[in-house]
């Protein structure tokens, strides 16, 4: 019998009303009712022990930290299989449904990690050295300061050795995967950093251990440290903002693995021949500007025309203030989402620094919108770089993708609304959102000029080309510096900015699905408004035909919280749903 970790004593009600005023509710953006779902407390539950157990098991490496995790993730998924799913309300059932996919996710995140720490033992054998001495300090083990040092000593000497091998076999001219080596030099310094913590927990603090340990220690810090050194310059080539971008490719099983959990029933193929055809769609319109604009089929040279019109230094602060109150006009204009009035007030800028735009050469937002510009500190060529890529009509087109009706507005319904649900958030619903409304303000005129066009083109090429290149790229298809020559000739970026964009798209930062979550997230919100809003907006919301108002469908989806959009359009569809559902929705094959 699978252990029970709770005990459901009677279903909450559906909907918790707010006893306020309708001025008072139309004020704070408040509907009557919010959303509740039986399954709230026991999700709730669940995230404050899985993060109880995730930050005590945080050792790289450790076969003890992934079976612990293994086991934890195990016991929850027995439990909710538990469950009377027939029970439940629809709210309750997307939630037993959205649960279920995370756990048996995550158990599979479990085993795909500990595969691919064996797979670079080879490169770093005295791994398992630092391990013990950090599962030793969290069994709270009595410190033997002599042993330590001993052990530390060992620990120096293995690095040493394992060099001395792999110089001998690069001497000998032995292949080592490039893409491998660099996961190895990553957990290197991670367990440098290990090794750091679990002896500035004793030094200082136990005379004897200090002693003991200090010699031994910075040398066997100091050989970590190389050792990662040496593995990026023997083994990958280097990592610095001017080295060869180095990813990680997962391989087909895994990306179907990644799109199963994402609730996608597509394969990886047949989402890169989507990116073409809209990367056709993208190139026809492009053309179409380029000609209005007096370029004829020239799309760069009108393209360069555009990025030509660019803040003067000092000017890029006030023109996204100005780009952002637009954006919310003309979404209020035309009765498109509720704004609480607090969103409108509470978001913020801030300059990115000059190194972080080594990585981020474009603004990034939420609550605070970090502006990319050129500071006084880059190279004549950077700073002009710099302004082409973030000029005016480019800028345009994301202002209101990062703030509102973007990542900015999303964050605050999230903490506001459903957020019991936060385990289950996905780029799809997040990055697709926000690309939603590129879309969807592209539809209704947003853009004024062929300007803005080419602005709002240069966008929707680019999440067309990050399915084309990271998909490619994860199936081994494609190298990174491909990829990088794909951005700037199908694309029109800048060289340094599409390096900054393919290094941070497969450096590991972000999960491999993350860059084709922007379009095709934007697609399923798309396929899914235009299935709930009928052109004419004939009916109110919640009519028996499932019409909805562009308001009344925009407001489900924040307030439903993040998931698998396929959820999405089970919450606001109502239909009815089975525990052994199989994701199947076809949105593209409208």
């Amino acid at each position: 019998m699978p252990s029970r970790l709770f005990t459901i004593i009677a279903p909450l009600p559906v909907a918790l009303f707010c006893w306020l005023p309708p001025a008072g509710a139309q004020a704070l953006g408040l509907r009557a009712a919010e959303i509740d779902s039986e399954l709230r407390p026991l999700i709730q539950r669940y995230s404050a022990d899985r993060g109880s157990v995730s930050r005590t098991y945080d050792i790289p490496m450790s076969r003890t930290a992934s079976e612990r995790m293994a086991r934890f993730y195990g016991e929850w998924l027995d439990s909710l299989e538990a469950i009377d799913f027939e029970q439940l309300s629809l709210e309750g059932q997307v939630d037993w449904l959205l649960f279920r996919n995370h756990l048996q996710h995550r158990l599979r995140t479990v085993a795909f990690e500990a595969e691919r720490n064996r797979e670079i033992l080879p490169l770093i054998p005295f791994a398992f050295r630092i391990v013990e001495l950090a599962e030793a300090h969290q069994r709270m083990e009595p410190m033997d300061a002599e042993a330590a040092a001993t052990r530390l000593n060992e620990l120096d000497r293995a690095i040493e050795e394992a060099q001395k091998e792999l110089s001998k076999k690069l001497d000998e001219h032995q292949d080592f995967q490039p893409t491998v080596a660099n996961r190895a030099a990553s957990r290197a310094g991670e367990l440098r950093r290990t090794l750091q913590s679990w002896h500035a927990f004793y030094d200082g603090y136990d005379p004897l251990f200090s002693w003991w340990t200090r010699a031994p220690y910075q040398s066997a810090h100091q050989a970590l440290k190389d050792y990662a050194e040496f593995l990026r310059k023997r083994l990958v080539g280097g990592q610095g903002a001017g080295d060869p971008v180095i990813g990680d490719p997962i391989g087909r099983e895994a990306l179907l693995g990644d799109l199963a959990y994402e609730m996608i029933p597509y394969t990886p193929e047949e989402l890169i021949e989507e990116a073409n055809r809209q990367f056709a769609w993208c190139d026809a319109e492009m053309l179409k500007a380029s000609n209005e604009l007096g370029f004829g089929d020239d799309w760069r040279a009108a393209q360069q025309h555009v990025k030509s019109l660019h803040a003067k230094p000092g000017g890029q602060p006030e023109l996204i203030r100005e780009l952002a109150h637009e954006a919310v006009d003309f979404l209020e204009a035309r009765e498109l989402l509720t704004i609480p009035e607090l969103a409108k007030e509470s978001w913020r800028r801030r300059m990115m620094s000059p190194e972080r735009q080594k990585v981020s050469p474009y603004f990034l937002g939420g609550e605070t919108i970090l502006i990319s510009f050129p500071t006084d500190q880059m190279e004549h060529d950077d700073k002009l770089m710099s302004m082409r890529g973030n000029n005016i009509h480019f800028a345009r087109a994301t202002v209101h993708h990062e703030l509102i009706p973007g990542h900015h507005l999303q964050g605050f319904m999230l903490d506001r609304h459903a957020t019991w649900r936060r385990p289950f958030g996905t780029p799809f619903w997040l990055e697709g959102w926000a690309l939603y409304w590129e879309l969807r303000l592209w539809d209704l005129g947003f853009a004024r000029s062929p300007e803005d066009r080419i602005g709002m083109l240069f966008w929707r090429k680019h999440r067309c080309a990050r399915i084309i290149f990271s998909l490619s790229f994860h199936l081994e298809r494609m190298t990174a510096q491909e990829a990088i020559d794909f951005l700037v000739e199908r694309v029109g970026h800048e060289r340094n900015n599409a390096t900054a964009e393919v290094r941070r798209s497969v450096n590991g930062d972000y999960s491999p699905l993350y860059q084709c979550a922007y379009l095709l997230g934007g697609l399923q919100i798309r396929a899914l408004h235009d299935e709930l809003v009928p052109s004419d907006e004939m009916g109110p919301p919640g009519t028996m035909d499932g019409r909805m108002t562009e308001r009344a469908f925009h407001d489900a989806v924040l307030q439903g919280h993040s998931m698998p959009i396929e959820m999405v359009r089970a919450r606001l569809t109502g239909r009815p749903l089975s525990r052994d559902h199989v994701p199947g929705w076809r949105f593209l094959d409208r």
